[in-house]
């Protein structure tokens, strides 16, 4: 890894609490300090997909809009480790930012599994606009209190089934076939639902497992199929649109209460700014991924019937009524399908 990219705690300590003495001249913080406050942000998509992109225009944003006294250093593709990985560098300070998993982030707060039901957002816009109303006002106190304040949706993408065995259309289709899953438990129950077994395999080693026959399928939103090229070794794609995740950005609660309000301002005014771009290129990417996942000769794109599917799922909702957040289950529920 790249030495450009080390923080220990010590130093990620020390130079945040100079935030807190920051003087803002001209809509920009002065550092009282010789160096710029330097900021890691970790993700762990492919080069560019669209939150890798995003994640450098928000970098850029930041540095130019402070004026180069705070310094986002972004590192992807799992550079600082997996999903969990950096959760808990977040939670211990070690790592400002990132734009996490909502798999992975389901297991501290198992609230945000519950965007993953099965069918509940059949677009992506119409998720992000939830978590910007009342749903996303109930999650926050739950991210704060685990250390972490949540500062952008992002999309993840409407999710769809690779294979490297057969062409997918009805759910009896699945049977026999080992998929991997993220750590979410709502995808599990979905594919054992369905009559699937799942296992959990890091993304970053997905491809790998993929092509040794570890599993033989996954599901993941065209977007990242693409950029990690899994369609190499899953020629069959089906286009189930099972169920919706969400990329919650995330910021260190430590870090955030040392920087005043002037930098959370410009923070939040350009995370805005890159949230709008991903979700714009994750919706441009998927439209044209499909069609050219349709006219490439070497892959197997299939429609599905949505209605098997949505009735053989039918049950995770029941499921997911009776776990101990039942109620949050039944009001998100209510407040997309009405």
């Amino acid at each position: 890894m790249n030495d450009n990219f080390k923080m220990n705690r010590r130093s990620f300590l020390h130079t945040a609490g100079a935030v807190g003495a920051a003087t803002l001249l001209g809509g920009a913080p002065t550092i009282l300090r010789a160096a710029p406050l330097k900021m890691m942000f970790g993700h762990g998509a492919a080069p560019g997909n669209p939150r890798s992109v995003a994640a450098d225009k928000f970098a850029a944003l930041v540095n130019a809009r402070t004026g180069g006294a705070i310094e986002v250093k972004v590192a992807g593709a799992a550079m600082l480790g997996d999903d969990s990985a950096m959760l808990t560098s977040l939670r211990t300070g070690t790592l400002a930012f990132s734009a996490n998993s909502q798999g992975a982030m389901s297991s501290i707060v198992p609230e945000l599994a519950a965007l993953g039901l099965p069918f509940l957002f059949t677009k992506s816009s119409d998720g992000v606009k939830v978590l910007s109303g009342k749903i996303g006002d109930q999650l926050k106190p739950k991210f704060e209190a685990v250390g972490l304040v949540p500062i952008g949706w992002w999309d993840n993408g409407i999710r769809h089934i690779t294979n490297s065995k057969r062409a997918i259309v009805v759910p009896d289709d699945l049977k026999g076939l080992k998929f991997r899953t993220p750590p979410d438990p709502a995808t599990i129950d979905i594919f054992q639902a369905l009559g699937a077994a799942t296992t959990q395999i890091a993304f970053s080693e997905l491809y790998v497992a993929l092509q040794q026959k570890v599993v033989d399928g996954q599901e993941n939103p065209l977007t990242n199929i693409a950029s990690a090229k899994i369609y190499e070794v899953n020629p069959f794609i089906s286009l189930t649109a099972h169920k919706w995740e969400c990329t919650p950005v995330l910021v260190s609660k430590m870090a955030w209460g040392r920087l005043d309000a002037k930098t959370k301002d410009i923070i939040m005014e350009s995370m805005a700014e890159a949230t709008a771009l991903q979700l714009s290129l994750s919706d441009e990417s998927g439209l044209k991924l499909e069609k050219d996942f349709r006219a490439n000769p070497a892959l197997t794109v299939s429609d599905v019937n949505l209605d098997a599917f949505r009735k053989q799922t039918a049950s995770v909702f029941d499921k997911w009524a009776d776990k101990p957040f039942g109620g949050f289950v039944k009001d998100l529920r209510k407040t997309v399908l009405g």
